[in-house]
């Protein structure tokens, strides 16, 4: 069963992506859960990571610790819907 907010969560990982990366809308729109990010994206280095993790703090109003970032997390995009999911929807 998926948890209820799932679905805004994701939209908000996607937003979070085209504004920190500045990476085109459609392209995000195309990133499913087992498309791979860091390693994978050039934009997504880890000067942009900083950028993402603070940006979904903001906008999902939650508190992301740093010993909570890993390299598991940012492996794909799933991973980072899951991890955002798991904090703003507890």
């Amino acid at each position: 069963m998926i948890p209820e907010g799932t679905a805004e969560i994701e939209a908000t990982v996607r937003a979070v992506l085209i504004d920190v990366l500045g990476i085109a809308p459609e392209r995000a729109a195309g990133f499913r859960a087992e498309t791979p990010l860091f390693g994978a994206l050039p934009e997504l280095d880890s000067m942009a990571v900083a950028g993402v993790l603070t940006e979904l703090e903001d906008r999902l109003g939650i508190m992301i610790e740093d010993d909570e970032v890993d390299g598991a997390m940012l492996e794909t995009f799933g991973a980072l819907v899951m991890f955002a999911g798991g904090k703003a929807l507890q």
